[in-house]
């Protein structure tokens, strides 16, 4: 890893903020950090959440995300941006309509559904962020309840049926899609990654924690951090995993509230 330097390449987050520190724009930014990237962000909505649960959900409203659009991409050189939580169909709408006027393609965490299984994602909200959103995915990268939603079909239970559910995916318009497996049982975390050609099976051994709050966030992150960095995409996705899964491993030596943790952002740092 580099350090962060003066010349550093700047890449945008747009999601929620989580005031427990784990996920979202602040899990975001830490990453961004972390892999030598220059972090700017787009706020779409304020929780209360902790280790144990999200309590409450205020959103910015879609004029201030426009705004705040407009302002990063009008005097910083963005080289990546990152999608997370968007909970409103208008907010869709307009982060779209900002991705489009500035002719950028996102990597898309489609966040429905928070590790503690509190619904983040409005009912009405879905047809947009597959109808507006997706289309602007350079990688999509839903976990398995996110891609059964997005796709209409049971969740996986199997590799095959992840697959299937890539595939499926990529009519949507996004150009790649990354479906994570975590959710399986068994002794493998396996993602699979499939850009429309070419199917990549990612296996990664399962480490069992209760650190793993704002995994999909730090994931998500990392990609973009590396597209940032200059890598091309599916270089950038096995990146991310690798990063993820040593914060992952290393969160055994954070001890940050009374439910589920964060993962190990600066395990790099740190532990030297």
């Amino acid at each position: 890893m580099t350090p962060l330097c003066p010349n550093a390449p700047v890449a945008l987050t747009i999601a929620g903020s989580d005031s427990g520190g784990g996920a979202g724009i602040q899990a975001d930014l830490k990453t961004f950090s972390a892999l030598g990237v220059y972090g700017a962000s787009v706020v779409t909505a304020v929780t209360a959440q902790n280790t144990m649960g999200v309590a409450a959900v205020e959103d910015v409203s879609a004029g201030m995300v426009a705004a705040q659009m407009e302002a990063v991409f009008s005097d910083l050189d963005v080289k990546a941006v990152k999608i997370g939580m968007v909970s409103r169909r208008e907010t869709i709408a307009v982060i779209a309509d900002g991705l489009r006027r500035f002719k950028r393609l996102a990597v898309v965490d489609p966040v429905m559904i928070a590790t503690s299984g509190d619904r983040l994602l409005q009912s009405d909200a879905i047809a947009v962020l597959i109808d507006e959103l997706l289309p602007l995915a350079l990688v999509a990268t839903p976990n398995l309840p996110e891609a059964a939603l997005l796709t209409g079909r049971p969740i996986a239970e199997n590799e095959a049926e992840m697959a299937r559910q890539a595939e499926a995916l990529m009519k949507t318009g996004a150009r790649s899609v990354l479906v994570k497996g975590g959710h399986l049982a068994g002794g493998e975390a396996t993602d699979f990654f499939f850009d429309g050609q070419k199917l990549l099976r990612l296996p990664a051994a399962r480490i069992e924690t209760h650190n793993d709050h704002g995994t999909g966030c730090t994931l998500s992150a990392a990609i973009a951090a590396g597209l940032a960095s200059g890598q091309p995409l599916a270089e950038a996705v096995r990146a991310a995993k690798h990063y993820l899964h040593g914060a992952i491993s290393a969160a055994h030596g954070l001890k940050i509230g009374h439910g589920r943790g964060p993962v190990h952002h600066f395990h790099h740092w740190w532990n030297s």
